[in-house]
């Protein structure tokens, strides 16, 4: 023992190495074993929903996930392999696996939405805005035409796999652990429980228009968060780099524009799921006939109120049209999108601080900023104007933009914990 002391002593730069490593590795291992644990946790919980009697005459539920395997830098098809698809397996869910990437699945989509009983999405925030993209490219008006009433019934789940999981804040509880984030993700879709989200609608001046869970933003902090990557060998101090360096352009950086907007609308009562049964025969015979016979009375015409547009000229350093998704409560009476406009009289210094902030969340309204609640508005900017838009986190060339409001359109699988919260938090 003298000796091996003795050895590790002369050897002492060896020695610390090896205890470093080794701690690293031991470290390693041991969160393997956790994560396993995880997993095995989770696939037996599945196991519960797989092992549910049905009756012979009803058909397996099916399940359309959309993967998108370039999320999380090319990670998210191992991701979901190990750790939500057999999950999904073990419930007694039919699964169809579709890549995002994959060319001339139009004609697919449409039958596998003629035939599925929930849609999952597997990526980050871009590829739910893909998905929505793609499946209102197949039909033009899947959101708002008849198509919609049958698409907005169908669920949607939600499987965090990307860089930016903006919707997994609002649909789960929060988690340093990603094997457990996604496990309980995949859990709450077999659980049932769902929430509805509204969608903003962005028209341009193309024809076909793009759709939003999360928002819109236009200005310098979305410029320079961009940018925050390239600056990767400055480790944790990348995010206040690219503000700093951001700073050196003309300053103030300002973003003027016109906006048109209406105010909120009234919530309409939530319509039941189940349809009243239909009356008997002869009672509709009777209320026809009497419909027949009794005199026609003179209909009084309404008059229609014109809808009430307010306009304002802006110069912001920042301009964001967000959803409440985030902010989500199940109780409230009227339907409307958040306005932020940031003043442009910020100094450098609360730029670079503030901008580090909305990393983490990128539509947060600050102090000394407009705030507006509108149902709909029209962006209109100057001739010339360069820059890009930030729209659920994906890059779209800035340009004059209708952004419209579609109240709880879209319904997705939330844990239900997190629901029950939301009612709680509702009626206090």
């Amino acid at each position: 023992a003298v000796k091996v002391l003795r050895t590790l002593r002369n050897h002492w730069k060896k020695t610390t190495f090896g205890v470093c490593l080794l701690s690293w590795g031991g470290n390693w291992l041991y969160g393997k074993h956790c994560d396993n644990l995880l997993r095995r946790a989770a696939c037996q919980e599945a196991q519960a929903f797989g092992n549910q009697p049905i009756p012979s005459s009803m058909p397996l539920k099916k399940a359309t996930v959309f993967l998108n395997p370039a999320a999380c830098k090319g990670k998210a098809r191992n991701l979901f392999e190990k750790n939500a698809a057999p999950i999904l397996h073990l419930s007694g869910l039919d699964v169809t696996v579709v890549k995002t990437d994959y060319e001339g699945q139009a004609k697919k989509l449409l039958e596998l939405m003629e035939n599925t009983d929930m849609i999952i999405i597997a990526g980050g925030d871009g590829t739910v805005q893909e998905v929505l993209q793609k499946l209102s490219d197949v039909n033009v008006n899947f959101l708002s035409s008849c198509v919609q009433a049958v698409f907005s019934k169908i669920p949607i789940g939600f499987i965090p796999l990307g860089k930016n999981c903006t919707l997994s804040h609002t649909l789960y509880p929060e988690s340093t652990n990603q094997v457990q984030h996604i496990t309980n993700a995949t859990l709450a879709i077999l659980k049932g429980e769902t929430v509805p989200l509204d969608v903003l609608q962005i028209k341009g001046e193309k024809e076909q228009p793009v759709f939003a869970v999360t928002g819109l933003r236009w200005g310098s902090y979305r410029d320079a968060g961009v940018k925050a990557s390239k600056y990767w060998y400055l480790g944790p101090l990348k995010t206040k780099a690219a503000h700093f360096f951001s700073t050196f352009k003309e300053w103030p950086q300002k973003h003027q524009a016109a906006l048109t907007y209406l105010g909120p609308t009234e919530r309409p009562p939530e319509e039941p799921e189940e349809k009243p049964s239909r009356p008997p025969l002869y009672v509709r015979l009777y209320r026809r006939l009497r419909l027949y016979w009794s005199s026609p009375k003179k209909e009084i015409p309404q008059e229609v109120s014109p809808e009430d547009w307010e306009e304002l000229h802006l110069s912001a350093l920042e301009l964001s049209i967000a959803t409440r998704n985030r902010q989500l409560d199940l109780m409230r009476t009227e339907d409307f999108m958040d306005i932020c406009i940031e003043a442009d009289t910020v100094s450098k210094g609360q730029f670079v601080n503030r901008g580090s902030q909305k990393m983490n969340d990128p539509h947060m309204c600050p102090e000394g900023s407009q705030c507006i609640q509108a149902s709909r508005c029209i962006l209109q900017l100057p001739e010339g104007t360069e820059g890009s838009f930030g729209i659920d986190n994906e890059e779209y060339e800035a340009m004059p933009v209708e952004v419209k409001l579609l109240p709880r359109k879209l319904r997705f699988f939330c844990d239900p914990r997190v629901r029950d919260q939301m009612l709680h938090a509702a009626v206090q």
